[in-house]
C-alpha cells in the first residue's frame, strides 16, 4: 500500500475511534503543487551545469531567482517553506562566484553546531560534484586546534555560528586572506535571531562589515528564512543592508494534511496533551507511518517514548521501534539516532526542537507537535519535516490547555491564514549596544563618523560612558579598548547584560544564568530543572554570583512569588486606540521575589519566605487605560474590577505572540485601578530585559490587533471563572489573584466597541472576541498586581 493510501486510511481511522474523534477540532488539506521551474540569463559555469544534470536537477524558480540577485550583487532574504530546496538555492550562487575568481570565500552561518556539521557534507558534495575547489569546513569550538590553522589559511568555504564569529573577530588579522576575499555571507535559520539574541546578531553583523571594509571587501548576504509577516524589515534591521524577498515556492509538493486536535473540547481536560501525543503515535506506527513527535521539553520526550514502548510491548512489537532525540545526548547518539531514523529502522522519534532545524533524517510520513511551539512559523517548520518530495503528508497540532493553544483550537482560519508574526530586531538596546561597541573597539579603532553608520547617533555618548570607566581611550587613530579582560568575554552573546549566575554541582558548571532567572528559578529552596533532571538548590551566593545544587528526586515542585512596581520615566509615542490612549515609553520596574510556594500536583503544601535585593532595571513598555465610563460599568454590575484588569493584563500578554514573536515569558506587566497621580484604571505590559527588546514597541504599534484577538481568545473560552486557557498565567506572581474573568470581557468589548478599533485580521477566524490586558499583584482592590 502506498504512503498516500496509509495517510488516507489512518484518517478515516482517526475518524471513526471513539477516543480521538471527539478532538478533532479541524482538518486542512492543501492540494498538491506542481515545480515552478527558473530561467537564467546566462548560463552556469560548466561545473555546476554537469552537477545538476547528473543530479536530474532543474532550477525552481525561486532557486532561480536567489542566483540573479546574487549575481547582480542584491541582498537576499529566502523565504519559502521547509523542504523547498533553500540550500541549493544559495549553494549554487556560492559555487558560482568560487569559480569565477580562485581568491573568493564565503562564511555560511548556522544557529547550531550540529547543523553546520550536516551541512557540511552537502558543501563536500557539491564541491566534489562540480569540481570547483571550495575546501569547505566547520570551525567552531569543536574544531581540533592543530586544525584551526589549516582551515584559516585553505578553506574557501567556512561553516560556522554566530557564537564562534563573536569570538573570532578579534583576531581577525589572522583571518585576513579570508576577510580580504570574503564575496557571500549565508545566515541560514536567520528567523530564530529575534529578541536579545537578534539585537547580538545585528550588532555582530555590522562588527563582521567594519571588518570586511577594512580589508577591501563588500560581501553580499543571503538570509534563508521561515515565513514571516515582516521579512525585508527584519533582514534590514538585521544586517544594515537593504534586501530583495525571494518567497515564491517553485517546488512540488504532495498533498498536505494537517489536523487540530485538541484534547479539552468542551473547556474539561479529557486526558493529559501528553498521554494523546503518545496515544496518536502509536497509531502512526501502527499505521507503518513513520512519524517525528516534537515535545516542548527533554521530560516529555523521554516520558512519551517511555509510554510509547509500553505501548508496542502491549501490542506485542518491537519497543526498540521508538527512540528519544533530545539536547544532552552526546553527538555520537544523537548521530546515531539520525542515522536509523533516516534508514527506517525506527519508525518513531520524539524530540525537542532540536530536529526541528534542516538536519538531514529523511523522508517522514508524520509529524505530531505536541503543544502549540511558540510560533506559526516554528510549527510549520516542523510540520514541514514530513513529506519531503511530492508525496502526501500529515501534521498534527496536539493543544495544551494554553490561551494560544485554544485559541487556534477555536479559530482555524486564523491559524492557516496568510502570516502575522512579526520578528522583532531592537537596534536601541542601551546595553547590547554598549558590549558590542566595546567589542569592536578592540577589533579596529573606532571613527565617531564613520562608525556612526554601523552603531547609530548614540554612539558618542556610549565611547563618553565606557572612557570615564578607562576602558577605552582616544589616540590617534581612533578610539581603542584599554580594558584588562576581552571584551568578547565581557560581552555575553545572548543577554542584555553581562552579570549572570553560575549554577553549580560538585565542581561542575551546568548552566548559566542571568540575574533575573536566577532569582526566579534558582533561589535557595527551589527545584531547578536542567536537561529534564531536578536539582535541589542548596545556596545562592549573591556576591560571587554561585548557585549551589544536588540532584535530587523531589516529588513537587516550587513557585516564586513576587510583587512589581513600575515607574513612568518618559512618555515617547502616544495615540488613540480602541476607546483609549495608548502610550509607549520607558519605564523603570522593581521587581521583589517575597517568597515561594512548594507545591505537590495541584496542591499547595507550604509557602517559603524568601530575602533577596529588588531586582530593578529600565526597559520599555506600553501603558494603557480604560474607555470612558467602562471602570464604572464594570464596578455598577458587581464586578471586581482589580480582578478584571488583572485578567486583561494576563490575557493580552498571552496573545501578544500571535502578533508578535517572542514568548510570554519574555514579558512582565502590572496592573492597577488606580495608578500614578491621575488615580486611573491602568494596564501596563514591559519588556522583561533590561533596555528592552523591541517587543511592546511593536506591540504599541499593533494594540488594535492585539485586542481584538485576545478577546476572542478570552469569549471563546468556555469556562465560566477564568483557567489556564484564558486568563490564568503560569508565570504570575501573585498566583493568580484576584482575577474576574467576566469583568475582563466587559472592559475588552467596551475597548473593542470603541473608537479605534478596527478588525483587520487576515482571515476567516472568528471576529467575537477582543483582546485583553492585565497583571500584577492585588492584595486590595487599589493595589497594582503583577503577573
Amino acid at each position: 500500500m502506498s504512503a498516500d493510501n496509509r495517510i488516507d486510511d489512518l484518517i478515516a481511522a482517526i475518524r471513526r475511534d471513539k477516543r480521538f474523534s471527539p478532538c478533532l477540532a479541524h482538518h486542512n488539506i492543501r492540494e498538491r503543487t506542481a515545480a515552478q521551474f527558473g530561467a537564467l540569463s546566462r548560463p552556469l559555469p560548466a561545473g555546476i551545469s554537469r552537477y545538476l544534470e547528473e543530479k536530474n536537477v532543474r532550477l525552481y524558480s525561486h532557486q532561480a531567482d536567489t542566483v540573479e540577485a546574487v549575481r547582480s550583487g542584491e541582498h537576499s532574504v529566502l523565504c519559502t517553506p521547509t523542504a523547498s530546496g533553500k540550500t541549493f538555492a544559495f549553494l549554487i550562487p556560492v559555487f558560482e562566484r568560487l569559480d569565477a575568481s580562485p581568491d573568493a570565500t564565503a562564511l555560511f552561518l548556522y544557529p547550531t553546531k550540529a547543523l553546520a556539521n550536516d551541512q557540511l557534507g552537502v558543501c563536500k558534495a557539491m564541491e566534489s560534484g562540480t569540481r570547483i575547489p571550495g575546501y569547505p569546513a566547520v570551525y567552531d569550538g569543536d574544531t581540533p586546534n592543530e586544525k584551526r590553522s589549516g582551515i584559516r589559511g585553505r578553506s574557501r568555504i567556512v561553516l560556522s555560528n554566530p557564537y564562534e564569529l563573536h569570538y573570532i573577530l578579534p583576531w581577525h588579522h589572522l583571518w585576513a586572506r579570508f576577510f580580504r576575499n570574503l564575496q557571500v555571507v549565508v545566515i541560514d535559520e536567520a528567523h530564530r535571531y529575534r529578541g536579545i539574541t537578534g539585537s547580538h546578531l545585528a550588532f555582530l553583523v555590522r562588527r563582521l562589515r567594519r571588518v570586511c571594509e577594512h580589508y577591501g571587501s563588500n560581501p553580499t548576504f543571503i538570509l534563508s528564512s521561515a515565513t514571516l509577516a515582516n521579512p525585508l524589515e527584519f533582514a534590514s534591521r538585521l544586517t544594515g543592508h537593504t534586501f530583495r524577498l525571494i518567497s515564491g515556492d517553485g517546488a512540488p509538493h504532495g498533498r498536505r494534511h494537517f489536523i487540530l486536535y485538541n484534547p479539552f473540547p468542551d473547556g474539561a481536560e479529557v486526558r493529559s496533551a501528553h498521554s494523546e501525543t503518545g496515544a496518536l503515535l502509536l497509531a502512526c506506527i501502527r499505521a507503518e507511518m513513520q512519524t517525528l513527535c516534537f515535545t516542548g521539553s527533554r521530560k516529555s520526550a523521554e516520558l512519551i517514548t517511555l509510554w510509547s514502548r509500553d505501548g508496542l510491548i502491549r501490542a506485542a512489537r518491537d519497543p526498540g521501534l521508538v527512540s528519544a532525540y533530545r539536547a544532552g545526548y552526546l553527538p555520537e547518539e544523537r548521530r546515531g539516532i539520525e542515522e536509523r531514523f533516516k534508514s527506517g529502522s525506527f519508525r518513531g522519534v520524539v524530540s525537542t526542537n532540536a530536529l526541528e532545524l534542516g538536519i538531514d533524517i529523511g523522508s517522514l510520513d508524520t509529524v505530531i507537535i505536541s503543544g502549540y511551539p511558540g510560533s506559526i512559523m516554528s510549527v510549520w517548520q516542523q510540520a514541514g519535516r514530513a513529506g519531503r518530495g511530492t508525496g502526501d503528508s500529515l501534521a498534527m497540532l496536539i493543544a495544551f490547555p494554553n490561551p494560544l493553544d485554544q485559541y487556534f483550537m477555536h479559530h482555524p482560519g486564523s491559524f492557516f491564514g496568510a502570516p502575522h508574526e512579526h520578528a522583532i530586531v531592537d537596534l536601541e538596546n542601551p546595553y547590547v549596544l554598549s558590549g558590542q561597541v566595546l567589542c569592536a573597539s578592540a577589533e579596529l579603532p573606532i571613527d565617531l563618523e564613520r562608525d556612526a553608520g554601523y552603531f547609530g547617533d548614540t554612539l558618542p555618548a556610549v565611547i563618553e560612558a565606557h572612557a570615564g570607566e578607562h576602558l577605552m581611550a582616544e589616540t590617534r587613530k581612533g578610539w581603542i579598548y584599554a580594558g584588562r579582560r576581552r571584551p568578547s568575554e565581557i560581552t555575553g552573546f545572548g543577554a542584555a547584560s553581562g552579570e549572570g549566575f553560575r549554577i553549580l554541582c560538585g565542581k561542575e558548571t551546568i548552566e548559566t544564568l542571568d540575574r533575573a532567572q536566577a532569582f526566579r528559578e534558582a533561589h535557595q529552596g527551589a527545584v531547578l530543572l536542567h536537561q529534564g533532571e531536578k536539582y535541589l538548590v542548596s545556596t545562592m551566593d549573591l556576591t560571587q554570583h554561585i548557585v549551589r545544587v544536588s540532584p535530587t528526586d523531589v516529588d513537587y515542585y516550587t513557585k516564586p512569588l513576587k510583587s512589581v512596581n513600575v515607574r513612568i520615566l518618559d512618555e515617547q509615542r502616544q495615540r488613540s486606540a480602541c476607546g483609549t490612549s495608548v502610550v509607549f515609553g520607558e519605564v523603570e520596574v522593581t521587581e521583589t521575589y517575597t517568597a515561594y510556594k512548594v507545591i505537590h500536583g495541584d496542591t499547595t503544601i507550604g509557602i517559603e519566605p524568601l530575602d533577596l535585593p529588588p531586582l530593578t532595571f529600565r526597559t520599555k513598555a506600553i501603558w494603557f487605560g480604560l474607555p470612558p465610563g467602562a471602570a464604572e460599568h464594570t464596578t455598577m454590575a458587581g464586578l471586581d474590577l482589580a480582578g478584571g484588569l488583572h485578567a486583561l493584563e494576563h490575557a493580552v500578554i498571552a496573545m501578544m505572540p500571535f502578533e508578535v514573536m517572542c514568548d510570554r515569558w519574555d514579558l512582565g506587566g502590572l496592573s492597577t485601578p488606580a495608578f500614578g497621580e491621575t488615580g486611573s484604571p491602568t494596564v501596563i505590559v514591559y519588556d522583561g530585559y533590561e533596555g528592552g527588546i523591541g517587543l511592546t514597541e511593536n506591540a504599541y504599534s499593533l494594540f488594535e490587533e492585539i485586542v481584538l484577538v485576545t478577546k476572542d481568545m478570552v469569549s471563546g473560552c468556555g469556562c465560566e471563572k477564568g483557567c489556564p486557557a484564558c486568563v490564568y498565567s503560569p508565570k504570575c506572581g501573585n498566583d493568580n489573584q484576584p482575577l474576574d474573568k467576566v469583568a475582563a470581557l466587559m472592559l475588552l468589548s467596551d475597548m473593542v466597541g470603541g473608537e479605534g478599533a478596527r478588525d483587520t485580521r487576515r482571515d476567516g477566524g472568528r471576529a467575537d472576541g477582543l483582546v485583553g490586558q492585565t497583571c500584577n499583584t492585588g492584595l486590595s482592590p487599589d493595589e497594582p498586581v503583577s503577573g
